[in-house]
């Protein structure tokens, strides 16, 4: 039996040149921290990448790497990890991944357990014990969570962050050229005509491209209903975050009220949060984070989706891309994705970060068969890493 013998996480930080979603605009000048907030969608985002790594290694030397998001304070999910969340991993044995999870879960269970930074953090530790049993028995994750489904996901190109409507449009031709048939814009990006957003956008791809849009929870749910109204005449893909998290009642308003599907999920933690939602009748699309949630927590909710016949569309955004790894590995074991998301600005000038592993070209991601996740940071990436 194998045991853990070290559990430690870093800081990856990866310079960029133009901020996640685009430019800033006047009155988001960035602070001395880096900090700066978007004016659309009132959030919090800095002027660099940055995500957090797990390595942890068993008494056999087998190493397993995870990730979860870093972009604001990484260093309060690297003290829950350090100091205290690692004692409870080390002498365990990885093959009990979920038993780990779930009790490491029960620990906090009065503390706010349920999500946020302490989840962020449990989640990085759960991909990478995926990780080594992965290596251990020289299988990927997939086999591992009950079946490869598929080799390929449809990938859908997320965001056009471009000043100007006939940039965006430019941009979205230029993918739909490389064989890109499905597309997300971010509505507090876009221009404050939607209606005309969507024309173009549908003018320029054509009938069949599929064109979905990120509302970013910045609307009640009359204002959602009737911005959405306002682009169904174009045939929208689906409309994801249209009212803020905690408003379920609003967002199950919305889903009775439009004819788009609506999507939600980057934020929740655990398949509790998706229950809420589902038993509401208020998501047509669930999208689970894999820096958010881990692969355990992952395969509940997709789980839950898929017994209620729902659409699952995993979201995939800040990192080095291995939970985008894990993403992948478990989305390919689950009967109802439809699609996954492809950050084009973040994992295409981040892939020397990361070992061979992920392809996405001509519209799909195409998954690797190599033993757990299928990828690894490189040498490079280990030598930036900061405690």
């Amino acid at each position: 039996m194998s045991k853990i013998i070290s559990v430690e996480s870093f800081v990856l930080t990866i310079p960029r040149d133009q901020p996640y979603l685009g430019d800033t605009k006047k009155g988001e000048e960035a602070n001395e921290k880096g900090y700066f907030v978007r004016q659309g969608n009132k959030t919090v985002y800095a002027t660099v990448d940055r995500t957090v790594l797990v390595r942890i290694i068993t008494d056999s030397g087998i190493t397993g790497w995870g990730e979860t998001y870093g972009l604001i304070a990484p260093e309060a999910t690297m003290a829950l990890i350090n100091d205290f969340m690692a004692d409870f991993v080390k002498g365990k044995d990885p093959f009990d991944v979920s038993v780990i999870y779930e009790d490491i879960y029960n620990m906090m269970r009065f503390r706010d357990y349920s999500g946020g930074y302490y989840h962020d953090a449990l989640a990085a530790i759960d991909i990478a014990l995926w990780d080594i049993v992965g290596k251990i028995t020289g299988l990927p994750i997939s086999k591992l969570l009950g079946g490869r489904r598929r080799t390929e996901i449809p990938a859908y190109v997320s965001g056009l962050p471009k000043p100007t409507l006939e940039e965006r449009t430019e941009l979205a031709v230029s993918w739909q050229d490389k064989g890109f048939n499905s597309f997300k814009f971010a509505t507090p990006q876009a221009g404050e005509d939607l209606n005309l957003e969507m024309e173009t956008l549908r003018n320029a791809l054509g009938s069949s491209t599929k064109i979905a849009c990120d509302m970013h929870w910045n609307q009640t749910s009359a204002e959602a209903i009737s911005k959405i109204k306002e682009m169904e005449p174009y045939k929208l893909w689906f409309a994801e975050a249209p009212v803020t998290t905690e408003d379920v009642k609003g967002l199950a308003h919305v889903a009775r009220a439009v004819q788009t599907p609506i999507a939600a999920g980057e934020e929740w933690r655990t398949v509790y949060d998706a229950q809420k939602r589902i038993n509401a009748e208020a998501v047509h699309i669930v999208q689970p984070e894999m820096g958010h949630v881990g692969i355990t927590q992952f395969m509940r909710i997709g789980l839950a989706a898929q017994s209620q016949n729902l659409s699952i569309i995993p979201h995939a955004t800040i990192g080095s891309g291995i939970f985008l790894a894990a993403s992948l590995q478990a989305s390919s074991a689950l009967e109802g994705i439809k699609s996954h998301e492809y950050q084009h600005t973040i994992f295409d000038r981040n892939q020397h970060l990361i070992t061979e592993g992920i392809e996405v070209k001509e519209g799909v991601y195409r998954i690797t068969d190599k033993p757990g996740l299928g990828v690894e940071p490189t040498d490079y990436t280990i030598s930036l890493l900061k405690k």
